[in-house]
C-alpha cells in the first residue's frame, strides 16, 4: 500500500478541542449540538476554523486552519467559541472541557446519527458506549516524509510530560479514579488507539496499514488512533495523547510544547544525527505512571533507565528549547508551560474543588465552565494533591 504523505510547512500549527455541551444550572451533558451544528456551518462556511459534531450528541470539535505560529492557530479557535457561544448561550447550554465530565453516565448519552459512529459503537460494544472522553490534537508540519517516524519514536520520550500537563479527568461516573488521566487509559481500548508501533521509516508504516486494511481491522489510515500518530492528508505529526484542556491559556501552552519538540527533533535530523527512542517497555510504563499521578509521577528518561520527576525533567526540557520557541514566535505561549507546573494541573484543581465542597461534584462541573470562560484560577488551588 502507497501512502501519500502531503507538503506542508515546516512547524505550521493545526489545533483541534473537543468540546462538552452541558445544561448552565445542572452542568449535566445535554446532546444538543444537532440543534444547532447546520446553522453553524453556514456562518463560517468562508471561516479559517471549523465547528464539527462527534461520536456524541452532547460534544463539538473546533478546529483551527493552518497557522504559522500557534497564537495564529489559537485566535482562530478563539474565533471559532465566539462563533459557538452565539447559538448555545441562548439556549442556557454551556461549554467546558477535561478528559471526562465528573458525573455524567454512558447510558443517558446520544451517539451522534452517522454510519461511522454507528459501526464504531456496533464493533467495540460497551468499550465504544463508554468513549465519553474529551481531548485535544496538535499537528505539526513536516516537510520530509523520512522524518515523520523517527521524530514520532523521538516524541514518545515526552508523552508521559504532555500527558501529565493536560491530564484532566481525576472522575468518571461520579467516582473518584485516583487517576490524574483517566481518559488515557480508557481510550486505549479501543482497537488501533493507544501508543503507537515503534516503526522506523515510512515503508514500514504502509506495510502496517497494508497488513490491517487486508485484514479488515480497519478501512485507511484516519482509523489509526495512536496518541501520536502521522497525518498523511495534512502532512503532519498529530499529537493525541492529551486529554481535553480545561482552558484556551493552557491549550496554547501544551501545543507550543509540542511544536518546539517537533522542531527540535527536525533539526537534529538535519544535523545528521540520530533521535533516541525509549524501549517500548518504558514508553508504556511511562504512559501509566503519568495516567496515574500526573505531574507527581517519576518517569524514565534514557535508554540506561534513569528516572525523573515529571516536573524536573520537563523544567530542563524548556529551559533547553526556550531559544526554539522564540525562534518560532511562541514564547509566550510555551512559558505557559511553567505556568501550568506550578499552579498545577486540571486534575488537581478539580480535586482541590471536590474537596472543598464536601465532594460535590456539580461543583466540579461549574467550577470547569468558569474556568473555561475566565481562564486558570491561582487562587483555588496552589499545589498538588495526592491523587
Amino acid at each position: 500500500m502507497t501512502v501519500p504523505f502531503a507538503t506542508s510547512a515546516r512547524s505550521s500549527v493545526g489545533l483541534e478541542w473537543e468540546l462538552m455541551l452541558a445544561d448552565r444550572d445542572t452542568g449535566d451533558l445535554v446532546g444538543r449540538a444537532p440543534e444547532f451544528l447546520s446553522e453553524l456551518e453556514e456562518r463560517t462556511e468562508l471561516e479559517r476554523y471549523t465547528v464539527t459534531g462527534e461520536l456524541l450528541t452532547n460534544t463539538i470539535e473546533v478546529t483551527s486552519g493552518i497557522g504559522d505560529t500557534v497564537a495564529a492557530a489559537v485566535d482562530d479557535i478563539g474565533d471559532a467559541i465566539a462563533q459557538v457561544r452565539s447559538l448555545t448561550s441562548p439556549r442556557g447550554i454551556e461549554l467546558l472541557c477535561a478528559g471526562s465530565h465528573p458525573f455524567a453516565q454512558w447510558y443517558d448519552q446520544q451517539v451522534t446519527d452517522k454510519t461511522r459512529y454507528h459501526t464504531l459503537i456496533e464493533r467495540t460494544q460497551w468499550w465504544g458506549r463508554n468513549m465519553m472522553i474529551w481531548g485535544i490534537h496538535v499537528h505539526v508540519g513536516v516537510e520530509d516524509v523520512n522524518k515523520v517516524l523517527p521524530i514520532i519514536g523521538a516524541l514518545a520520550t515526552y508523552l508521559p510530560h504532555l500527558q501529565a500537563l493536560s491530564a484532566s479527568s481525576p472522575f468518571w461516573a461520579g467516582d473518584r479514579t485516583g487517576y490524574a488521566s483517566n481518559r488515557a487509559l480508557v481510550f486505549q481500548q479501543l482497537p488501533t488507539a493507544g501508543l503507537p508501533w515503534p516503526l522506523e521509516d515510512w515503508a514500514q508504516y504502509e506495510g502496517y496499514l497494508d497488513d490491517m486494511v487486508r485484514t479488515g481491522v480497519m478501512d485507511d489510515a484516519t482509523e489509526v488512533r495512536w496518541d501520536i500518530r502521522p497525518a498523511p492528508r495534512w502532512g503532519t505529526i498529530e499529537v493525541r495523547a492529551c486529554d481535553g484542556m480545561s482552558t484556551l491559556p493552557e491549550l496554547a501552552a501544551v501545543a507550543a510544547l509540542v511544536q518546539v519538540l517537533v522542531e527540535h527533533f527536525s533539526r537534529e535530523l538535519d544535523e545528521g544525527r540520530t533521535l533516541e527512542h525509549l524501549q517500548p517497555w518504558f514508553v508504556r510504563e511511562n504512559k501509566w505512571r503519568a495516567a496515574r499521578y500526573g505531574l507527581d509521577a517519576r518517569v524514565i528518561v534514557d535508554r540506561a533507565g534513569t528516572q525523573r520527576p515529571v516536573l524536573d525533567h520537563l523544567a530542563e526540557t524548556v529551559e533547553r528549547l526556550r531559544p526554539i520557541a522564540e525562534e518560532l514566535h511562541c514564547a509566550r505561549e510555551f512559558a505557559g508551560v511553567e505556568r501550568i507546573a506550578a499552579q498545577g494541573a486540571s486534575y488537581a484543581r478539580q480535586l482541590a474543588v471536590a474537596d472543598a465542597s464536601d465532594g460535590d461534584l456539580r461543583a466540579v462541573v461549574h467550577h470547569l465552565i468558569r474556568e473555561f470562560r475566565e481562564g486558570p484560577s491561582l487562587r483555588e488551588h496552589l499545589s498538588h494533591p495526592a491523587v
